[in-house]
């Protein structure tokens, strides 16, 4: 649908000429002659932009653009001027206009302005878009007494400033919980950053973290900005805090106490303002005994302590978890929707989740792209969920033949994984040719998409 503009200005030649320009664009032009009628005409229909003089009869222009910004989801305003001066344009700014164009028109500069409004609102409306996908994609899912204190607890905590460090296993969601402190914080507009401390290489760290000058090591051959700056004004994540160096952690607890960072290399300190969430999957308490981690740096992140609980804890949580995901990668890789049978969810409420949420939703992944039902049966889940259960995937075959399928494509599918879906290799390994695998994996219900 072409967007709607409304041109408000006194001089007749004016708003003919730019409607027809606007036409010829495919843009859907009217008029009005004065602020009143301008804002009589915005009440009664929306327009995407209003092209807008500020030199009117009666109401001028600026008082016209303060009350169209008062009005809730008022439509973007680029105000025109044959008398435009700095103080006029800077006004018209604050007042929330895009753009100033001075008369006399440039109708290539009125055209480019407005292919660069649209393309802004364009970007305002895609980035809502995303921020809500992240907002739904975050969110921390439960209705267990352990999930409901948890959000109690991020709801109390997430506006204030304070260090907060997140306990949990691997796979608990630490890190959502660290996002959902940020994104209900004042400091939700500034970056969210991530270190994980275990995965980077000590010798590199500290440039990492604080950065470092050209020349200051080997391979050194530029500046680099360190974590803490990028997150200047918003949150810096440290996760798996435990396995960070105690030559790091000295430096670490020194930022933290002066609020300063030191690139390597330089011996000029730069002021940051920082929140720091850290998180870890060990017992730090147990780390300070045997010296392998500061006391003093403990008690400077330990401020408000977090414990996510694991899933185990909270089995009345897989059920939502596993309905949400499941929806989730439906949507992600097109597939009809699915649902897990009461037999199946039976067998997932019955095993102890080494992984946690993050095994639980690599598990529901797998099964969107591997089955093709859509219900989803014993039978269907990976075996190792049966395993020190008294449940058994056998108890829904009916027959021989169903049975002796479902191991089938169980063996056929460990050897794809083994061979990590080399359909050559597979092949060799199952002793088939490899137009007969494409045809056992179609007859098994197994998606041969994943293998290119």
């Amino acid at each position: 649908m072409p967007a709607r503009i409304l041109i408000v200005d006194d001089e007749s030649g004016i708003r003919e000429s730019l409607s027809a320009l606007l036409r010829d664009e495919g843009y859907v032009a009217e008029t009005a002659a004065s602020g009143e009628e301008c804002l009589e005409r915005a009440a009664q229909r929306d327009f995407d932009l209003i092209l807008l003089d500020v030199w009117l009869p009666g109401m001028d222009g600026l008082d016209t653009l303060a009350q169209l910004q008062a009005r809730e989801g008022g439509p973007m305003v680029v105000m025109i001027s044959g008398h435009g001066n700095i103080e006029t344009a800077v006004r018209a700014t604050k007042l929330g206009a895009f753009d100033f164009l001075e008369k006399p028109l440039s109708l290539e500069k009125v055209v480019l302005v407005l292919r660069n409004a649209f393309e802004y609102l364009r970007l305002e409306e895609e980035n809502q878009r995303l921020r809500a996908e992240l907002a739904v994609r975050h969110q921390i899912l439960g209705e267990s007494v352990p999930m409901k204190a948890l959000r109690q607890q991020i709801r109390l905590t997430a506006p204030t400033s304070g260090r907060v460090l997140i306990f949990g296993e691997s796979g608990t969601g630490k890190e959502l919980v660290a996002r959902a402190l940020h994104a209900d914080s004042p400091r939700s507009s500034m970056p969210f950053i991530e270190v994980n401390c275990a995965a980077i290489p000590e010798e590199l760290i500290e440039s990492e973290m604080f950065g470092h000058r050209k020349g200051s090591f080997t391979g050194a051959s530029e500046d680099k900005i360190g974590k803490f700056q990028k997150a200047d004004g918003g949150t810096l994540f440290l996760d798996e805090i435990g396995d960070m160096s105690l030559k790091t952690q000295s430096k670490l607890l020194r930022v933290l106490e002066e609020q300063r960072v030191e690139p390597v290399g330089s011996s000029q300190p730069t002021k940051v303002d920082v929140r720091v969430i850290a998180a870890t999957n060990k017992k730090l308490e147990e780390e300070i005994a045997r010296n392998a981690f500061r006391e003093d740096l403990f008690y400077r992140l330990n401020v408000i302590p977090f414990h996510v609980p694991p899933l185990r804890e909270r089995t009345e949580d897989i059920h939502t978890l596993a309905a949400h995901f499941l929806r989730e990668f439906c949507d992600a890789y097109g597939r009809k929707p699915k649902e897990f049978s009461p037999a199946s969810m039976e067998v997932l409420l019955a095993y102890p989740w080494p992984g946690n949420v993050r095994e639980l939703k690599n598990l529901v992944e797998r099964l969107v792209i591997m089955s093709p039902a859509q219900q989803i049966e014993p039978h269907h889940l990976p075996p190792e969920l049966f395993r020190g259960t008294a449940k058994s995937p056998q108890k829904p075959y009916e027959s021989l033949q169903e049975a002796r399928s479902a191991y089938e494509r169980e063996f056929v599918l460990r050897k794809l994984e083994e061979n990590r879906w080399n359909m050559t290799n597979t092949a060799a390994a199952l002793g088939l040719e490899r137009s007969h695998l494409y045809r056992k994996m179609r007859s098994l219900g197994i998606a041969p998409s994943r293998a290119s």
